[in-house]
């Protein structure tokens, strides 16, 4: 594994030769995100799980409310989904900014900033006077609710050893994937029954308690920001012995404007190497064909099998059963195939043993869409159609988890940057696909419509095997130096 790839969290700049006092959160364990209680590591992924939760909640929760709302807005339902497309193409764009951000300043800060003004952009958009009010509001929300997705993995990268995250990992990843699944779900109930503002009042409500949560039991995890207010208070308490300034490994003296250039130009770097950018596409794949089945749901099933909204929004279930499945009893089995491969190969750990079980999610995802497509096109029982959606929800949880895990294995000390370089191609994909799905289903129908997506995600089958055998050799040639 390259040096590059596994260097201190922030770039080191002191010399060996420096005998001032030296601080390490080995000395400090009280301080020291991986040496805290379980109690104490879970509080803080139940926060930013929740967060991760909450903003793709927004997504998709007024889906179930497309034609209502065109109709009060006195616009058109293609409009209205623009208002999905900029909060999701902006939940892509703004891990780019606050992931490298919370490797400068820190995680809980950013946690805190973001998600408060989230939540407080939920107003005005439960306001909304024009669709043009609401597809701006809604962008710029969605840019600062992508904190839970910039930094969760970050975040649990920080606490948990690599033989633990998996586990922990898939839990927290329920969120993204949960999220868009059990919006319409609620949506379809409020709508309904109260309008779709209240689908946004509801919103403000769930996003300040998870807000306040926050201040509450989140914690600081990024080790240089720990080491750097240790510092300052040993310093302070110090003051009149000779021994006032101390250092610390990851220590970064630049100035801080060279910091933050730094910093916003890691994850460019990190997307450009070829292992990343293929796995992006392939999540791209999967953002990209779930919000175009999401948003076509009501059509789906109001027009061919004469569901009302509420019922519309049940069939979300499908889904959203598999990715608890996948979650409860596959995900743990990345961390088991890891340790396994590890021990095999003489205990020394590759990215690429975090793989193996993405192979699930490359043979579950074009199938499932295949039967999908077809159930629907030639007007099958609705259950029929419902079961492939549980099989394309293990897929994804799959191939996802596998990749994130595999971004946080390749570029640990910066595993919030990578993730972000990872998430920016999926979101853009997620948001503009959905806008030219409906013409793709009017022109060719559901069966070939939705085919389409089955064909793509059969060429990018193979990428977890090819990874697995080539990728050490991949990620040696194409080194990325942070």
């Amino acid at each position: 594994m390259a040096h590059d790839e596994r260097s201190p969290l922030l770039e080191t700049h002191w010399s060996s030769e420096d005998t001032r006092p030296f601080l390490n959160l080995s000395d400090h364990p009280e301080e020291d995100p991986r040496a805290w209680s379980r109690p104490r590591k879970l509080a803080n992924v139940g926060v930013i799980a929740t967060m991760s939760i909450v903003s793709p909640l927004a997504s998709s929760m007024f889906t179930p409310g497309i034609a209502q709302i065109a109709e009060s807005l006195h616009t058109t339902t293609t409009l209205v989904i623009g208002t999905t497309t900029g909060f999701v193409v902006m939940l892509g764009i703004g891990p780019l900014i606050l992931a490298p951000l919370s490797e400068t300043f820190g995680r809980r800060k950013i946690y805190l900033t973001c998600f408060s003004i989230f939540t407080l952009l939920q107003i005005p958009t439960a306001l909304a006077p024009n669709i043009a009010f609401l597809i701006v509001v809604r962008s710029i929300s969605g840019f600062f609710g992508s904190v839970g997705i910039a930094n969760g993995g970050g975040t649990i990268s920080d606490m948990f050893i690599p033989s633990e995250r998996a586990g922990v990992f898939g839990w927290y990843l329920l969120g993204p994937l949960l999220g868009p699944t059990l919006g319409p779900l609620f949506g379809g109930i409020i709508v309904q029954r109260l309008g779709w503002r209240w689908v946004f009042w509801i919103m403000t409500i769930v996003c300040f308690v998870n807000t306040l949560a926050g201040y509450f039991f989140l914690r600081e995890t990024y080790a240089p920001v720990i080491l750097s207010n240790l510092k300052t208070r040993y310093e302070q308490s110090n003051r009149d012995t000779d021994a006032t300034d101390y250092q610390f490994k990851g220590q970064d003296t630049r100035p801080l404007k060279q910091k933050l250039m730094s910093s916003l130009a890691r994850p460019p770097k990190i997307f450009a190497q070829p292992i990343v950018a293929t796995m992006a596409v392939y999540q791209a794949l999967l953002f990209g064909t779930t919000y175009s089945i999401y948003t076509n749901m009501q059509d789906i099933y109001q027009g061919k099998y004469g569901f009302t909204t509420e019922q519309v929004g049940l069939l979300y279930l499908g889904p959203g059963l598999g990715f608890l499945f996948a979650v409860w009893f596959l995900v743990p089995r990345i961390d088991d195939v890891y340790k396994r491969l590890t021990a095999k190969h003489h205990e020394k750990p590759l990215p690429e043993y975090r793989l193996p079980l993405a192979n699930i999610g490359a043979v579950f995802v074009p199938v499932s869409l295949f039967l999908f497509a077809w159930a629907v096109e030639y007007h099958i029982h609705w259950f029929a159609t419902i079961v492939p959606t549980f099989f394309y929800g293990i897929g994804q949880v799959m191939i996802i988890n596998c990749t994130q895990n595999y971004y946080i294995e390749s570029f640990e000390a910066y595993a919030a940057s990578a993730i972000a370089a990872g998430t920016v191609f999926r979101s853009l994909v997620g948001g503009i696909v959905p806008l030219l799905a409906p013409g793709l289903f009017v022109k060719l129908g559901y069966g070939c419509g939705i085919s389409v997506f089955g064909f793509v995600g059969l060429l990018l089958a193979p990428a977890p095997v090819l990874f697995y055998v080539s990728g050490e050799r991949i990620r040696e040639r194409y080194v990325v130096k942070l």
